[in-house]
Formats: structure tokens, sequence, C-alpha cells
């Protein structure tokens, strides 16, 4: 079984039932109740006497952070049931009390993290149906605890929603396409088709005549206009970033994306220089 490849360190916790009695079926959202980086939330759960750990620990830095290997049952929920079947992952607050709020940035990098494991696992779809029945589990069903908060317990409809649309866009990517070429403006962006060929000339004359499209092969592959090689360096970019050039949250990470850069080294390289 493997580990998400989203992860940046581990920090393993000896806290842990050792392998698994059940197959991986549900995914544990908890919040750490304070504003704390990755690898300082996976320290906590170091120490034997903490007696708790969780696969995952996603820091108010956005760092990822491998605690128990997923083949491994954490002990994250109170619960020998949840947490057989459950990836668990701690999420870091922007904000203390009492809504101990998570910043969009970290927000998306959960629905990033929480896609990988549905994807990985074959859970589809991700469903959140408030009650232990669906795939996203809360820590407060099982235990007398405020856990996942208030701010971040509102947003698991949000985040089934949002896991989903991704898990559709990966299957439509993975599904043999009979070799067309395909005019969008981004591949995911389904709806902008204008049009599907087996000549890629005709594909391309019809981007010449759509500005702002491109040519994609059947594995979502980008064709023609062939982009220029990004220039600026991460720590520049992080830089303009920090000044403000690059917009905040999805516009952000869509426009750094767009323009061929790896958002999320630019926003490890932000954090660490704010």
């Amino acid at each position: 079984m493997s580990n998400s490849p989203l992860v940046q360190a581990r920090i393993l916790s000896p806290n842990h039932s050792g392998r698994r009695n059940q197959k991986i079926t549900k995914i544990a959202i908890h919040h750490a109740a304070g504003v704390i980086n990755g690898r300082n939330l996976a320290g906590v759960f170091v120490p034997k006497s903490r007696r708790a750990s969780a696969n995952y620990n996603l820091g108010s830095d956005g760092v990822i952070v491998l605690g128990v290997d997923e083949s491994n049952r954490a002990w994250t929920t109170s619960s020998s049931w949840c947490d057989n079947r459950a990836v668990t992952i701690e999420v870091g607050n922007s904000t203390r009390g009492p809504q101990w709020l998570v910043s969009d940035y970290v927000l998306n990098r959960l629905i990033d993290l929480v896609t990988d494991i549905c994807r990985r696992n074959g859970i589809y779809p991700c469903t959140y149906t408030g009650g232990k029945d669906g795939v996203l589990q809360k820590h407060e069903w099982y235990k007398s605890t405020n856990c996942p908060g208030p701010y971040l317990g509102s947003k698991f409809p949000y985040i089934a929603n949002e896991v989903n649309k991704r898990l559709r866009c990966n299957k439509t990517v993975s599904k043999p396409t009979g070799g067309l070429y395909r005019v969008r403006k981004s591949w995911s962006d389904v709806k902008s088709q204008k049009g599907a060929f087996k000549n890629l000339e005709n594909a391309k004359k019809c981007v010449n005549a759509n500005p702002g499209y491109a040519v994609y092969d059947a594995n979502g592959r980008s064709l023609y206009p062939v982009a220029s090689a990004p220039s600026k360096s991460v720590d520049t970019l992080a830089r303009e970033v920090i000044a403000g050039n690059w917009g905040n949250g999805e516009e952000r990470k869509r426009r750094l994306t767009n323009a061929g850069y790896d958002y999320y080294a630019i926003q490890r390289r932000v954090n660490e220089l704010i």
C-alpha cells in the first residue's frame, strides 16, 4: 500500500497499532486546535507518552508530513472501528478559537490530499452524509470533542464536492478517447471544448482561430501551441507572490500553473520567506 506522493517529509510516530484489519474506505479529517507548521505538528505525536497519531499531518504552512504509513492503523479518532478503515489527517489552523479557521491555501492542500487518497484506494464517490456511513468522518462522532472545529467541520460538504469534481476529471483523463485531438482552454475544462479532430493540423487551425485555446492529445498532454519554458526562479516568483503580483487563493494557483510553474514549490518558498 503506497503513501501519498504529496508528502514533503516523514516524521514517523511509534503510536499506532500496526497493520490495518480493514480495507481503507473512510477518511477522517481532524483539526490541530492550533496554528502550527507541518513538521512541528508531526513532532507532537512522536513521544510514546502522547498515545495519539495521524497518518498525515497538514500544517498551517501547507506542508504535508507522513506520520503513520497508510498500511497501518493510526490512533486518531478514539475508535478502532474508524481508525482501521480511515486514513486520518490532522490539519493546522490559521487562527485559534472559537472559530479555529483554516486558510484557503491549506484547505486546497487538504482537498488535494483527500483526492489523492481516494484515487489510490479506489474510493468514489467521496461522500459526506453527516454520519458514519459516509466516507468523510468526524472525530466528534466517536468522542466528546469539538474536533474538527466549527469552521473545518462546516466545510465537509464542500470538500466532498470538490474532491468528486477532481476524481471525475481524473476518470475523464484516463479513459481512451479514440486518438482524437481536442481543442479546449485547458484539458480539465471540458465545457470549453471547441471540437475533436482526427487530424492534428485541423485542430491547430481551430486553435489559431480561437486565441487562448490549445490542442490536447488523448492523454491530456498539450501539443499546440508549444509553451515556452518557464524562465523565472522559484525564489523570484515567491517574492513576486508576496508583492501581490500573482493574486491570491485559487487565482494565484491558476495563474502560476497556467504559466508553467510549480505552484506548490513556489508556495513553499513563500512560506519560508514570510
